[in-house]
């Protein structure tokens, strides 16, 4: 039998350590519960778990009076379990004491605790709950062994398999993946009869085997995605993508009663959805990935009766009868009385050939949460100087063994948050090279060499992965041509978010002069709907008159 995942609570304090112990039984069905006053045994224990690569789930730790305080005994759990859940374990009204408040922040600032916890004080302590239930939740998701509703059997350096995995950790559904030529790869592809093939396949909850899919055979398989429209009956609004701005926006339209449909072309949640970790988001002081922040999104619209419309695009947008016609990909032609663009921007690619022919083999645009572990122990270099490139080289530095972020520029202050500058100056293996560009690539069937060009000159450095997060442009190529848009491409608007087409408006990172933030593009889909309700109602009478 395997060894249970550890939960680990570490308190000097005999009264309150009996209060831990106690209240932590509760998880002791499923996880091996271990509860001690000594800092250093927990460390030797957690190093030992380490050597038989034995998996940690929560260490929770007091500061305490020992030579190794609570803080510094999280810190080392960062690098020996970098998947489990720390929070530093304070009493209640612990935050008003100088000293223990800049130890909260100083460890949330360079990412040695994902939180802190209040000792438990009452039984049971709910409160105490939440936050170690939450914590099982986020690790189980991303760590728990054993098999998922989705199995994906691939090369691991197949651009195919990337997209498929991409495509399902992006779209918040749960999924376990083993190379083709593992031992339970093989065994999964032997048991569904596609022993020795190179092609991506994805197993699925009832036994049966999708081979190479396409996004729409995924999305009709049991992964929540619809991708046909049950009827054909005309929309009060459509909304094109769905990242946050999106998102926002389909959750005010339905919740006030708007019949409203989203299309997203590839995934929930855009570029945010890839983000590993928004930190400055308001009202989630422990921050919370992009993909959970769309996963919410998406429900909490769905739950109003938005309907969504995913891996269809929009090919075009005419007049129509009621206002407007929205095209889509497959044939289907939508009768809506407004519009709202939405669609984001796209990462810049590089143009550099080599680039092209090792993308999804070492090359990726974005960051995928997917990815990560595949470079553990590697060297990774990351692109970019906003916070999305460096969520993506906080994330990778927990299983890489060394990060190096390139930025074109002379500094990072002028282009990223504060509170990421800080976590990433306390990273060992994170390395900032300003002024540096990616030139060239090599690689055979995967990337494993770049060509970087500095102030000196060029130089080539080995390199296991290359994750590249640059510009922002719109996807905008399809519009009409009497939707103005700026030189760059990106949508003008009016001040109420109108386009210079009635009755078709622009939010978001596609919208010119927008502030390119998760909380904007939000901010904008809520403000947008009361335009949307002005113009329809205005609409309204002028058909009447």
């Amino acid at each position: 039998m395997s060894e249970l995942p550890l939960i680990l609570a570490v308190d000097e304090d005999a009264e309150a350590l009996e209060r831990i112990t106690g209240e932590l039984q509760r998880y002791a069905r499923d996880y091996r519960v271990v509860c001690g006053p000594s800092t250093v045994a927990a460390l030797k224990q957690l190093e030992a778990m380490r050597e038989r690569d034995a998996a940690v789930a929560i260490v929770l730790a007091a500061r305490g009076t020992q030579e190794l305080k609570g803080e510094l005994l999280l810190e080392r759990v960062h690098a020996l379990h970098p998947h489990a859940k720390r929070a530093l374990l304070i009493p209640w009204g612990g935050w008003a004491d100088a000293e223990t408040a800049e130890a909260i922040r100083t460890a949330m600032a360079l990412g040695y605790i994902d939180y802190y916890a209040l000792k438990p004080w009452s039984t049971p302590d709910e409160l105490f709950h939440r936050l170690v239930s939450e914590f099982l939740q986020e690790w189980r998701r991303a760590n728990a062994p054993g098999r998922r509703e989705i199995t994906v059997v691939a090369d691991p350096w197949s651009p195919r398999g990337y997209e498929l995995r991409n495509l399902l950790a992006r779209n918040g559904v749960p999924h376990a993946f083993h190379a083709c030529d593992s031992e339970e790869g093989a065994a999964f592809l032997l048991g569904c009869g596609n022993e020795g093939t190179d092609v991506p396949v994805m197993l699925l909850p009832d036994g049966s085997a999708l081979v190479d899919p396409k996004p729409e055979d995924i999305a009709q398989h049991g992964t929540r995605m619809t991708t046909e429209l049950a009827d054909s009956e005309a929309y009060d609004l459509v909304i094109v993508g769905a990242g946050p701005a999106g998102l926002a926006a389909a959750v005010y339209a339905s919740s006030e009663g708007l019949r409203a449909l989203v299309v997203e072309s590839e995934s929930i949640g855009g570029q945010a959805g890839s983000s590993t970790r928004i930190r400055n988001y308001l009202g989630f002081s422990r921050g919370l990935s992009g993909a959970e922040l769309a996963q919410r999104a998406y429900q909490q619209a769905w739950v109003f009766g938005t309907t969504f419309l995913l891996t269809r695009q929009v090919t075009r947008l005419g007049e129509g009868p009621g206002g407007h016609v929205v095209s889509i990909s497959g044939g289907a032609d939508i009768d809506a009385r407004s519009v709202i663009l939405a669609m984001g921007v796209s990462y810049r690619r590089l143009e550099i050939p080599a680039l092209g022919a090792l993308e999804g083999a070492g090359v990726f645009y974005g960051s995928s949460p997917s990815e990560a572990r595949q470079f553990t122990g590697a060297s990774v270099f990351v692109v970019g100087g906003a916070n999305s490139a460096g969520q993506a080289a906080l994330h990778l530095s927990r299983y890489a063994a060394k990060v190096t972020l390139l930025v074109r520029g002379a500094s990072l202050a002028a282009s990223m948050s504060q509170y990421l500058l800080e976590e990433i100056a306390g990273r060992a293996n994170i390395e900032v090279r300003v002024s540096t560009e990616v030139v060239g690539a090599e690689g055979d069937g995967r990337l494993e060499r770049i060509t970087l060009l500095t102030e000196s000159g060029p130089a080539t450095e080995a390199a296991d992965a290359l994750f590249i997060l640059i510009g922002a442009q719109p996807r905008t190529e399809w519009l009409p041509a009497e939707i103005e848009r700026d030189v760059r491409g990106f949508v003008l608007t009016g001040s109420d978010f109108e386009t210079t087409v009635p009755g078709v408006f622009a939010i978001g990172d596609v919208r010119a002069g927008s502030v390119k933030r998760v909380a904007s593009a939000v901010g904008e889909g809520s403000v947008v709907i009361q335009r949307v309700h002005q113009y329809l109602e205005l609409a309204a009478t002028t058909r009447v008159s």
